[in-house]
């Protein structure tokens, strides 16, 4: 018998690529299960299916930075925290210092949609009722309606996950000048933040202030302590964009349409700004 459920949930997190450095990424996720009925001649009630199956890839995967083996650097283990250190692309450089659970390590030279998948399946099979015989996961980013960009950052003042410095969406961008949708705009700036940490300028420290991990020239670094604990980290300045507000998407779109109205200040600018999948928000210039 098979029970499938689409678009189970969303995973947003992001994961470090030797050529791209640390990537945004949001992937809807398809679950199909194999099985025999149970004794309520059910495969398994969908309620645990959103909620047991859903919970088990939020706690593993969700809000944080996947690391796979074959990663151009190191990663140390401590009691309360791990660090990594690590160079990517044309020589820039990536350290951070953060708490176990902001961390998910694959075991795969990559991290792709194929390896996600099979960690995914090892992870949640073993942790489902006897009956489940086999399971099928599709990951898959959004259907493109309009252009996008990858972008990690942290939050911290958020009560939930979105603390950890390094997680990340895959995120549309919409542009329109009075009413007039602006593709060229969406490219620019989907051009200028692909691959990019989105920073917030009171979290910036100096590199003597670093804790547990170290600079090299160039970087720029930034810390903070949150509800999960300290976090703390180091970026080549080229691949990262400080705001002066928190990093939320509310604060982003407004950024943005600050940073558009600035070009075209005769123009009514609309900024629909994503959050991954399905989320987002709009600011008004």
């Amino acid at each position: 018998m098979i029970l499938f459920v689409n678009s189970l949930t969303v995973i947003d997190f992001s994961y470090l690529c030797n050529k791209r450095g640390a990537v945004g990424e949001s992937w809807i996720v398809d679950l199909t299960l194999h099985g025999k009925l149970n004794d309520e001649s059910m495969v398994l009630d969908f309620g645990l299916v959103k909620k047991q199956i859903k919970g088990i890839i939020d706690e593993c995967i969700d809000h944080r930075l996947a690391v796979p083996n074959n990663l151009n650097g190191v990663v140390s283990e401590f009691s309360d925290h791990k660090t990594l250190d690590c160079t990517f692309g044309d020589n820039h450089h990536l350290a951070m210092s953060a708490p176990h659970q902001a961390y998910c390590m694959i075991n795969a030279d990559e991290v792709t949609i194929a390896s996600v998948t099979d960690f995914l399946i090892a992870t949640i099979l073993p942790q489902l009722p006897d009956n489940i015989e086999k399971i099928e996961l599709s990951l898959k980013p959004e259907h493109n309606q309009s252009y996008y960009y990858h972008y990690s950052h942290g939050l911290k003042k958020h009560d939930g996950n979105c603390q950890r410095i390094i997680h990340g969406h895959r995120s549309q961008i919409g542009i329109s000048l009075d009413g007039i949708s602006m593709p060229r705009l969406q490219k620019e700036w989907s051009q200028k933040w692909q691959d990019i940490y989105l920073a917030t300028a009171e979290d910036q420290i100096k590199a003597d202030d670093l804790q547990h991990v170290s600079a090299k020239a160039g970087d720029v670094c930034f810390a903070y302590t949150s509800a999960q604990g300290y976090f703390e980290m180091a970026i080549s300045e080229s691949r990262c964009d400080i705001l002066p507000s928190d990093t939320t998407v509310e604060c982003i779109a407004e950024y943005l349409a600050g940073q558009v109205k600035a070009q075209y200040p005769e123009k009514a600018v609309k900024i629909t700004a994503y959050e991954g999948v399905g989320k987002g928000s709009i600011s008004h210039a």
